[in-house]
């Protein structure tokens, strides 16, 4: 009880009507990959569309700041350079070609302009330390203008409270696994992360449902989109704790 009551007043649930456009399609993680299209890539996002299915998709930071769209920090696993994204110049990144003939690394904003508005897209924040106002900036001027339902989100809750601070009509959410942090150490982290956020909605590993945490946050309004759904009977988990999955998938 105690609990709710501070996070009603720490975390306010968002209005039905602002978080409604996240229920009512799954969401393809990394765009509809695999099969010889490569995550990330602008023929993944297009065969999400092709189903009607959201996009997740992950933006790391250029040297200046700039939102590519991109999920490691370091390009090794899928461009023929090497070293951390963040350490080259936007013009740099601009030249780098994807694996397998896919085209180069997209900046967010042309992404935004492939997409446009046909499906939904959760953008996730990719942030592991205090430094995230120039990547949230340069997000938050990709999406200047955008006439699509788009909502961002991060494992890193001084995302959500930046957003919330700089840009509160954009949809933020919090990114949770409870991983290794399932004792009452996690259990404060996680509400203490969420008070810091207040975001609109939660994308919950989906390892960890059920969870009381994410059942509770459900409870009060906030909508739970959960990751990675690889299987029938995560998507049956799925289907039961949550509002929608974000999947990947079956690798043959």
């Amino acid at each position: 009880m105690i609990g709710k009551l501070l996070d009603d007043a720490l975390a306010p649930a968002p209005a039905p009507d602002r978080v409604a456009f996240l229920k009512g399609q799954p969401y393809a993680h990394r765009g509809l990959h695999g099969q010889d299209v490569l995550e990330n890539s602008p023929a993944a996002f297009e065969a999400a569309i092709k189903l009607g299915h959201g996009i997740e998709c992950d933006v790391q930071a250029a040297e200046d700041g700039r939102a590519f769209v991109f999920h490691d920090f370091e390009l090794d696993r899928l461009t023929d350079q090497s070293g951390p994204i963040g350490k080259l110049r936007t013009e740099d990144i601009d030249r780098i070609q994807l694996n397998g003939g896919h085209e180069k690394i997209p900046r967010l904003r042309e992404t935004l302009t492939q997409i446009a508005g046909r499906v939904p897209v959760l953008i996730e924040i990719k942030s592991r330390n205090l430094r995230v106002g120039p990547l949230c900036l340069s997000v938050r001027r990709a999406l200047e203008g955008y006439g699509g339902h788009a909502a961002i989100m991060s494992f890193n809750p001084l995302v959500g409270a930046w957003f919330r601070k700089n840009a509160q009509h954009i949809i933020r959410g919090l990114v949770v696994t409870e991983e290794d942090s399932k004792n009452w150490r996690g259990r404060i982290a996680r509400h203490r992360n969420l008070w810091t956020a207040q975001p609109d909605f939660l994308a919950y590993d989906i390892r960890d449902l059920p969870s009381r945490f994410a059942a509770a946050q459900r409870a009060r309004g906030l909508p739970i989109v959960t990751w990675t759904v690889r299987s029938a009977e995560q998507e049956h988990i799925a289907a039961t704790y949550a509002d929608e999955p974000v999947y990947e998938m079956p690798q043959t």
